[in-house]
């Protein structure tokens, strides 16, 4: 069990660093494409697409490292006043609602994926399922982990301080 979390730990800090890598290149090509224009009146081509394409991995794997850390926005007004079986069951309702959310967000994936492998982005010429395709790798970590969270409910091994999922900002 040990060797799997590190395995997921691994995992996990390889996305946090691809995150950096992405915000990298985004201010490098935007801020560059910014300073060619107005200084040199010219530009590269591929820079503003190449940016919206790390922004859209950069939204999606934001997404994923939340979800582990528990960063997603939520209101705990109701939840935290009500008795442990109404948190468990309100936990319960959220998670299955965020699976099901997921496994629409994976069947949407498949069922556009013939369309966007034939759809090349205009400027570069990639096949869009290079940037769209990362709904497989998202509606997959993050359904996980709604299975997780509700097996840990149903099994009895959530503790009462996960049952309110929501995280008080320190400051």
């Amino acid at each position: 069990m040990q060797a799997l979390q590190h395995v997921i730990d691994g995992f996990f800090r390889l996305l946090e660093l691809l995150i950096v890598v992405l915000m990298v290149a985004m201010v490098v090509m935007v801020f560059g494409n910014v300073v060619l224009r107005y200084g040199f009146n010219s530009g590269i081509n591929i820079s503003d697409e190449m940016a919206r394409y790390c922004f859209v991995w950069l939204t999606y794997i934001g997404a994923m490292v939340a979800m582990r850390e528990g960063g997603h926005l939520g209101v705990d007004t109701l939840v935290k006043r009500l008795p442990a079986g109404g948190k468990k069951t309100a936990l319960f309702i959220s998670e299955a609602l965020m699976l099901l959310c997921n496994g629409l967000f994976l069947l949407g994936t498949w069922k556009m994926h013939e369309l966007q492998v034939t759809n090349v982005s205009p400027v570069v010429g990639l096949s869009m399922i290079w940037i769209y395709g990362m709904g497989y790798v998202v509606g997959t970590v993050m359904g996980v982990f709604n299975l997780r969270v509700l097996w840990r409910i149903v099994s009895g091994r959530i503790t009462e301080a996960e049952l309110v999922q929501v995280k008080e900002d320190a400051q």
